[in-house]
Protein backbone atom coordinates (compact mmCIF):
# COMPACT_ATOMS: atom_id res chain seq x y z
CA UNK A 1 0.00 0.00 0.00
CA UNK A 2 1.35 3.55 -1.10
CA UNK A 3 1.60 6.16 1.47
CA UNK A 4 -1.23 8.46 1.99
CA UNK A 5 -0.93 11.99 0.94
CA UNK A 6 -2.96 13.43 4.40
CA UNK A 7 -3.49 11.19 7.53
CA UNK A 8 -5.39 12.87 10.64
CA UNK A 9 -3.93 13.27 13.83
CA UNK A 10 -5.93 12.71 16.94
CA UNK A 11 -6.10 12.87 20.90
CA UNK A 12 -8.10 12.38 24.11
CA UNK A 13 -8.06 13.41 27.69
CA UNK A 14 -7.84 9.91 28.71
CA UNK A 15 -5.39 8.41 27.33
CA UNK A 16 -6.59 4.74 27.99
CA UNK A 17 -5.83 3.82 24.51
CA UNK A 18 -3.17 5.88 22.93
CA UNK A 19 -1.87 9.47 23.56
CA UNK A 20 -2.51 10.52 20.04
CA UNK A 21 -3.34 8.31 16.93
CA UNK A 22 -3.45 8.31 13.08
CA UNK A 23 -5.80 7.65 11.27
CA UNK A 24 -6.68 7.06 7.27
CA UNK A 25 -8.61 10.12 6.74
CA UNK A 26 -10.84 8.20 4.19
CA UNK A 27 -11.34 5.15 5.91
CA UNK A 28 -11.22 6.40 9.51
CA UNK A 29 -8.55 2.84 9.31
CA UNK A 30 -6.06 3.33 12.30
CA UNK A 31 -2.41 3.35 11.27
CA UNK A 32 -0.27 4.71 14.08
CA UNK A 33 -0.73 5.26 17.93
CA UNK A 34 1.77 7.10 20.07
CA UNK A 35 1.38 5.64 23.81
CA UNK A 36 2.22 7.69 27.17
CA UNK A 37 0.19 10.46 29.20
CA UNK A 38 -2.78 12.44 27.73
CA UNK A 39 -2.95 15.49 25.68
CA UNK A 40 -4.69 18.83 27.17
CA UNK A 41 -6.39 21.21 23.91
CA UNK A 42 -4.44 22.81 21.36
CA UNK A 43 -1.59 20.96 22.62
CA UNK A 44 -0.90 18.60 19.70
CA UNK A 45 1.83 19.33 17.07
CA UNK A 46 4.31 18.02 14.54
CA UNK A 47 7.64 19.26 14.46
CA UNK A 48 9.71 19.83 11.39
CA UNK A 49 7.84 16.65 9.94
CA UNK A 50 10.34 14.53 12.25
CA UNK A 51 8.50 14.89 16.19
CA UNK A 52 5.32 14.71 17.47
CA UNK A 53 4.95 16.67 20.77
CA UNK A 54 2.14 16.98 23.26
CA UNK A 55 1.58 18.94 25.82
CA UNK A 56 0.66 16.39 29.21
CA UNK A 57 -2.60 17.17 30.51
CA UNK A 58 -2.56 19.43 33.86
CA UNK A 59 0.94 18.48 34.03
CA UNK A 60 4.23 20.77 33.59
CA UNK A 61 6.12 18.88 30.74
CA UNK A 62 5.54 18.27 26.95
CA UNK A 63 5.63 14.57 25.44
CA UNK A 64 7.32 13.97 22.44
CA UNK A 65 7.79 11.07 19.89
CA UNK A 66 10.00 10.73 17.04
CA UNK A 67 7.21 10.39 14.50
CA UNK A 68 8.14 6.77 13.12
CA UNK A 69 9.06 5.43 16.67
CA UNK A 70 5.23 5.10 17.90
CA UNK A 71 6.30 2.65 20.77
CA UNK A 72 9.07 4.43 22.52
CA UNK A 73 8.10 7.92 24.12
CA UNK A 74 11.38 9.58 23.49
CA UNK A 75 11.84 12.21 26.05
CA UNK A 76 9.71 14.97 28.41
CA UNK A 77 10.62 18.06 28.14
CA UNK A 78 10.01 20.03 31.42
CA UNK A 79 8.67 23.76 31.47
CA UNK A 80 8.17 26.76 33.65
CA UNK A 81 4.50 25.54 34.06
CA UNK A 82 1.58 23.83 32.59
CA UNK A 83 0.96 24.45 29.35
CA UNK A 84 -2.10 25.60 27.65
CA UNK A 85 -1.56 25.51 24.00
CA UNK A 86 1.13 24.99 21.70
CA UNK A 87 2.24 25.40 18.09
CA UNK A 88 5.52 24.26 16.50
CA UNK A 89 6.33 26.77 13.09
CA UNK A 90 6.09 25.26 9.53
CA UNK A 91 9.54 25.62 8.78
CA UNK A 92 10.13 23.83 11.74
CA UNK A 93 12.72 26.25 13.27
CA UNK A 94 10.62 27.50 16.74
CA UNK A 95 8.06 26.35 19.24
CA UNK A 96 5.54 27.77 20.83
CA UNK A 97 3.77 27.48 24.30
CA UNK A 98 1.00 28.89 26.28
CA UNK A 99 2.00 28.88 30.08
CA UNK A 100 -0.31 30.81 32.40
CA UNK A 101 -0.85 34.26 30.66
CA UNK A 102 2.73 34.28 29.33
CA UNK A 103 3.75 33.04 25.77
CA UNK A 104 7.27 31.14 25.44
CA UNK A 105 9.05 31.11 22.69
CA UNK A 106 12.38 28.60 21.74
CA UNK A 107 14.17 27.88 18.99
CA UNK A 108 14.50 24.34 17.93
CA UNK A 109 18.65 24.03 16.44
CA UNK A 110 19.55 24.90 19.78
CA UNK A 111 16.39 24.69 22.40
CA UNK A 112 17.32 28.20 23.87
CA UNK A 113 14.43 29.85 25.42
CA UNK A 114 14.10 33.29 23.38
CA UNK A 115 11.30 35.28 24.80
CA UNK A 116 8.92 35.31 27.08
CA UNK A 117 6.01 37.20 26.31
CA UNK A 118 3.61 38.83 28.77
CA UNK A 119 0.78 40.38 26.99
CA UNK A 120 -1.63 38.78 27.98
CA UNK A 121 -3.59 39.35 31.33
CA UNK A 122 -5.13 36.09 31.79
CA UNK A 123 -4.26 32.40 30.82
CA UNK A 124 -3.10 31.79 27.03
CA UNK A 125 -5.61 29.12 25.57
CA UNK A 126 -4.61 29.05 21.89
CA UNK A 127 -1.62 29.96 19.51
CA UNK A 128 -1.40 29.74 15.65
CA UNK A 129 1.86 30.36 13.04
CA UNK A 130 0.92 32.03 9.62
CA UNK A 131 1.94 29.35 6.76
CA UNK A 132 5.32 31.07 6.45
CA UNK A 133 5.99 31.27 9.53
CA UNK A 134 6.86 35.04 9.27
CA UNK A 135 3.85 35.81 12.27
CA UNK A 136 1.59 33.99 14.81
CA UNK A 137 -1.24 35.29 16.69
CA UNK A 138 -2.46 34.42 20.19
CA UNK A 139 -5.47 34.42 22.04
CA UNK A 140 -6.66 34.31 25.89
CA UNK A 141 -9.55 34.22 28.55
CA UNK A 142 -8.64 37.96 28.76
CA UNK A 143 -10.79 38.53 25.34
CA UNK A 144 -7.83 39.54 23.11
CA UNK A 145 -5.97 38.29 20.66
CA UNK A 146 -2.58 39.57 19.64
CA UNK A 147 -0.98 39.11 16.37
CA UNK A 148 2.91 39.13 16.51
CA UNK A 149 5.75 39.74 14.01
CA UNK A 150 7.93 36.83 14.67
CA UNK A 151 11.31 38.87 13.19
CA UNK A 152 10.59 41.66 16.03
CA UNK A 153 10.20 38.79 18.93
CA UNK A 154 13.85 37.20 17.87
CA UNK A 155 15.72 40.29 18.20
CA UNK A 156 19.05 40.89 19.54
CA UNK A 157 18.35 44.00 21.71
CA UNK A 158 17.63 42.14 25.09
CA UNK A 159 16.41 46.25 26.45
CA UNK A 160 13.70 46.04 23.92
CA UNK A 161 10.26 44.79 25.21
CA UNK A 162 8.72 42.91 22.00
CA UNK A 163 5.42 44.20 21.24
CA UNK A 164 2.43 42.60 19.54
CA UNK A 165 2.22 44.19 15.58
CA UNK A 166 -1.77 44.37 16.53
CA UNK A 167 -4.10 43.94 19.32
CA UNK A 168 -7.42 42.76 18.27
CA UNK A 169 -10.06 43.46 21.13
CA UNK A 170 -13.55 43.61 19.74
CA UNK A 171 -14.17 40.37 21.47
CA UNK A 172 -15.84 40.71 25.00
CA UNK A 173 -15.57 37.16 26.12
CA UNK A 174 -12.76 34.44 26.31
CA UNK A 175 -10.68 33.20 22.90
CA UNK A 176 -11.93 30.34 22.29
CA UNK A 177 -9.94 28.96 19.26
CA UNK A 178 -7.50 30.61 15.72
CA UNK A 179 -6.91 29.63 12.97
CA UNK A 180 -4.66 31.49 10.20
CA UNK A 181 -5.50 31.15 6.38
CA UNK A 182 -2.65 31.26 3.86
CA UNK A 183 -0.91 34.06 2.18
CA UNK A 184 1.92 34.61 5.02
CA UNK A 185 1.52 38.30 6.03
CA UNK A 186 -1.20 38.98 3.56
CA UNK A 187 -3.60 35.95 5.36
CA UNK A 188 -7.00 36.58 7.32
CA UNK A 189 -6.92 35.10 10.30
CA UNK A 190 -10.60 33.94 12.52
CA UNK A 191 -11.17 34.09 15.90
CA UNK A 192 -13.85 32.33 17.61
CA UNK A 193 -15.00 33.35 21.10
CA UNK A 194 -17.55 32.24 23.82
CA UNK A 195 -19.69 35.43 23.62
CA UNK A 196 -21.15 33.76 20.17
CA UNK A 197 -19.12 35.50 17.55
CA UNK A 198 -16.85 34.18 15.37
CA UNK A 199 -14.66 37.43 13.47
CA UNK A 200 -12.59 37.29 10.36
CA UNK A 201 -9.36 39.79 10.98
CA UNK A 202 -6.36 41.05 8.30
CA UNK A 203 -3.38 40.41 9.49
CA UNK A 204 -1.46 43.22 7.70
CA UNK A 205 -3.20 45.54 8.82
CA UNK A 206 -4.97 44.11 11.94
CA UNK A 207 -8.93 45.36 10.83
CA UNK A 208 -11.54 43.24 11.38
CA UNK A 209 -13.48 41.73 8.22
CA UNK A 210 -16.17 40.28 8.90
CA UNK A 211 -18.37 39.19 12.61
CA UNK A 212 -20.90 36.34 12.78
CA UNK A 213 -23.24 35.96 15.38
CA UNK A 214 -24.54 32.86 16.36
CA UNK A 215 -26.98 31.49 19.08
CA UNK A 216 -24.21 29.72 20.78
CA UNK A 217 -20.73 30.09 22.09
CA UNK A 218 -18.04 29.11 19.58
CA UNK A 219 -15.68 26.82 20.56
CA UNK A 220 -13.45 26.03 17.34
CA UNK A 221 -13.15 27.47 14.35
CA UNK A 222 -11.35 27.06 10.46
CA UNK A 223 -11.11 27.93 6.98
CA UNK A 224 -11.60 25.88 3.70
CA UNK A 225 -7.95 26.27 2.01
CA UNK A 226 -9.41 28.53 -0.76
CA UNK A 227 -11.22 30.49 1.68
CA UNK A 228 -14.78 30.15 0.17
CA UNK A 229 -16.26 28.79 3.86
CA UNK A 230 -15.73 29.38 7.30
CA UNK A 231 -16.20 26.65 9.66
CA UNK A 232 -17.22 27.00 13.56
CA UNK A 233 -18.03 24.26 15.88
CA UNK A 234 -20.58 25.45 18.49
CA UNK A 235 -21.07 24.00 21.88
CA UNK A 236 -24.18 23.21 21.36
CA UNK A 237 -22.66 20.28 19.28
CA UNK A 238 -23.55 22.07 16.02
CA UNK A 239 -20.74 22.79 12.87
CA UNK A 240 -21.77 25.92 11.30
CA UNK A 241 -21.05 26.97 7.55
CA UNK A 242 -20.84 30.15 6.79
CA UNK A 243 -20.34 31.50 3.19
CA UNK A 244 -17.56 33.72 2.61
CA UNK A 245 -18.61 34.88 -1.24
CA UNK A 246 -22.06 35.71 -0.37
CA UNK A 247 -22.78 38.99 -2.33
CA UNK A 248 -25.24 40.47 0.35
CA UNK A 249 -22.38 40.02 2.90
CA UNK A 250 -22.05 42.80 5.33
CA UNK A 251 -19.24 43.09 8.12
CA UNK A 252 -21.28 42.28 10.85
CA UNK A 253 -23.89 39.80 10.11
CA UNK A 254 -25.99 37.23 12.21
CA UNK A 255 -25.60 33.46 11.56
CA UNK A 256 -28.94 31.72 9.24
CA UNK A 257 -29.24 29.30 7.33
CA UNK A 258 -29.67 29.80 3.38
CA UNK A 259 -29.08 28.62 -0.06
CA UNK A 260 -25.64 30.88 -0.36
CA UNK A 261 -24.01 28.15 1.55
CA UNK A 262 -24.88 28.74 5.11
CA UNK A 263 -25.62 25.42 6.48
CA UNK A 264 -25.43 23.15 9.09
CA UNK A 265 -23.65 20.00 9.62
CA UNK A 266 -25.48 18.10 12.63
CA UNK A 267 -24.59 14.65 13.99
CA UNK A 268 -22.09 15.77 17.62
CA UNK A 269 -24.34 15.47 20.92
CA UNK A 270 -21.26 18.00 22.72
CA UNK A 271 -19.32 20.79 22.16
CA UNK A 272 -17.25 20.69 19.38
CA UNK A 273 -13.95 21.17 20.06
CA UNK A 274 -11.50 21.30 17.16
CA UNK A 275 -11.87 21.82 13.34
CA UNK A 276 -9.81 20.73 10.42
CA UNK A 277 -10.24 21.04 6.60
CA UNK A 278 -8.46 18.68 4.00
CA UNK A 279 -6.16 20.02 1.26
CA UNK A 280 -8.83 19.52 -1.28
CA UNK A 281 -11.37 21.28 1.09
CA UNK A 282 -13.77 17.92 -0.27
CA UNK A 283 -13.01 16.85 3.93
CA UNK A 284 -13.75 18.12 7.32
CA UNK A 285 -12.62 16.90 10.55
CA UNK A 286 -14.43 17.05 14.00
CA UNK A 287 -13.77 16.82 17.53
CA UNK A 288 -16.04 16.86 20.13
CA UNK A 289 -16.48 16.58 23.77
CA UNK A 290 -18.89 13.89 22.90
CA UNK A 291 -15.81 11.49 22.72
CA UNK A 292 -15.89 11.05 18.93
CA UNK A 293 -14.03 12.48 15.83
CA UNK A 294 -16.09 12.49 12.61
CA UNK A 295 -15.49 13.29 9.18
CA UNK A 296 -17.29 14.91 6.80
CA UNK A 297 -18.30 15.45 3.37
CA UNK A 298 -18.59 19.18 2.97
CA UNK A 299 -20.41 19.29 -0.14
CA UNK A 300 -23.63 17.08 1.41
CA UNK A 301 -22.70 17.43 5.06
CA UNK A 302 -23.04 14.19 5.61
CA UNK A 303 -21.08 12.14 8.02
CA UNK A 304 -18.50 9.52 6.35
CA UNK A 305 -16.91 8.21 9.33
CA UNK A 306 -17.10 8.17 13.33
CA UNK A 307 -13.95 7.38 15.32
CA UNK A 308 -15.11 6.17 19.39
CA UNK A 309 -12.54 7.33 21.61
CA UNK A 310 -12.33 6.62 25.84
CA UNK A 311 -12.66 10.51 26.28
CA UNK A 312 -13.14 14.03 25.06
CA UNK A 313 -11.49 15.08 21.95
CA UNK A 314 -9.25 17.70 22.98
CA UNK A 315 -7.13 17.88 19.23
CA UNK A 316 -8.03 16.75 15.89
CA UNK A 317 -6.33 17.98 12.99
CA UNK A 318 -5.80 16.52 9.07
CA UNK A 319 -1.95 17.01 8.07
CA UNK A 320 -0.05 16.17 5.51
CA UNK A 321 1.49 12.60 5.97
CA UNK A 322 5.19 13.20 7.20
CA UNK A 323 7.44 11.59 5.24
CA UNK A 324 9.19 9.44 7.67
CA UNK A 325 5.85 8.34 9.67
CA UNK A 326 5.66 5.29 7.66
CA UNK A 327 9.19 4.25 7.18
CA UNK A 328 10.55 2.20 10.15
CA UNK A 329 14.21 2.62 9.53
CA UNK A 330 13.91 6.34 9.50
CA UNK A 331 15.85 8.61 12.09
CA UNK A 332 15.14 12.78 12.41
CA UNK A 333 18.16 14.27 10.67
CA UNK A 334 18.81 16.47 13.86
CA UNK A 335 18.28 15.29 17.13
CA UNK A 336 16.04 17.71 19.30
CA UNK A 337 17.83 19.54 21.91
CA UNK A 338 17.18 19.33 25.79
CA UNK A 339 15.20 23.01 26.01
CA UNK A 340 16.07 25.56 28.31
CA UNK A 341 13.78 26.95 31.02
CA UNK A 342 15.50 30.56 31.35
CA UNK A 343 16.31 33.08 28.58
CA UNK A 344 19.92 33.48 29.92
CA UNK A 345 20.79 29.60 30.53
CA UNK A 346 24.59 30.84 31.20
CA UNK A 347 23.36 32.79 34.16
CA UNK A 348 20.77 30.11 35.75
CA UNK A 349 23.04 27.02 35.03
CA UNK A 350 20.39 25.75 32.88
CA UNK A 351 22.46 25.23 29.61
CA UNK A 352 21.14 24.45 26.01
CA UNK A 353 20.09 21.32 24.03
CA UNK A 354 24.13 20.74 23.74
CA UNK A 355 24.79 21.83 27.17
CA UNK A 356 26.77 24.46 26.25
CA UNK A 357 27.24 28.29 25.29
CA UNK A 358 25.67 29.87 22.36
CA UNK A 359 27.11 32.17 20.12
CA UNK A 360 24.61 34.49 18.69
CA UNK A 361 25.88 35.93 14.86
CA UNK A 362 22.79 37.16 13.59
CA UNK A 363 19.22 37.64 13.50
CA UNK A 364 18.77 34.47 11.47
CA UNK A 365 22.06 32.60 12.62
CA UNK A 366 23.43 30.75 15.69
CA UNK A 367 26.39 28.62 16.24
CA UNK A 368 26.83 26.33 19.24
CA UNK A 369 29.42 24.98 20.69
CA UNK A 370 29.57 21.64 23.11
CA UNK A 371 30.10 21.62 27.08
CA UNK A 372 33.34 21.19 28.78
CA UNK A 373 36.46 20.70 26.77
CA UNK A 374 35.39 21.05 23.74
CA UNK A 375 34.20 24.08 24.42
CA UNK A 376 37.08 25.97 25.61
CA UNK A 377 39.14 23.86 22.34
CA UNK A 378 36.62 25.66 20.05
CA UNK A 379 37.01 29.10 21.97
CA UNK A 380 40.66 28.68 21.80
CA UNK A 381 40.76 27.86 18.16
CA UNK A 382 38.19 30.65 17.40
CA UNK A 383 40.59 33.35 19.06
CA UNK A 384 43.72 32.46 16.98
CA UNK A 385 41.70 32.56 14.36
CA UNK A 386 40.65 36.20 15.08
CA UNK A 387 44.15 37.24 15.80
CA UNK A 388 45.21 35.37 12.37
CA UNK A 389 42.89 37.60 10.20
CA UNK A 390 44.04 41.12 12.58
CA UNK A 391 47.39 39.84 10.98
CA UNK A 392 46.55 40.06 8.17
CA UNK A 393 44.41 43.00 7.78
CA UNK A 394 47.61 45.04 9.16
CA UNK A 395 49.81 43.76 6.62
CA UNK A 396 47.30 44.36 3.89
CA UNK A 397 46.92 47.68 5.32
CA UNK A 398 50.38 48.31 5.39
CA UNK A 399 51.10 47.03 2.02
CA UNK A 400 48.35 49.37 0.68
CA UNK A 401 50.07 52.03 2.21
CA UNK A 402 52.92 51.72 0.61
CA UNK A 403 51.78 51.78 -2.69
CA UNK A 404 50.07 54.77 -1.99
CA UNK A 405 52.90 56.25 -0.81
CA UNK A 406 55.30 55.31 -3.40
CA UNK A 407 56.57 58.25 -5.80
CA UNK A 408 55.74 56.99 -9.29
Amino acid sequence: MSAPVEVVLSADSAGQLFNCAVFDPHSGSEFLSYRGGNTSSRSLTVLNGEYILGAQLGKNFINVWEIQRKDQLQQKIVCPGIVTCLCASPDGLYVLAGIAEAIYLWEMSTGNLLAILSRHYQDVSCICFTDDSSHFVSGGKDNLALIWNLSSVVQLDSSRTPEPRHILSRHSLPITDIHCGLMGPQARVATASLDQTVKVWEVSSGEMLLSVLFDVGIMSVTFDPCEYFLFCGGSDGNIFQVSLCSTSLSRDKTFQTDSDGNQVFKGHRNLVTCLSVSMDGTLLLSGSNDETVRMWDVQSKQCIWSINHKGPVTNAVIIPAPANMFLADSHPAVPLPRFSRHLNPSEQGDGTGSGGMCLRLGADTQSVFGDGENTKVRVSELEEEVKTLKKINKDLYEFSTQLLTKPN
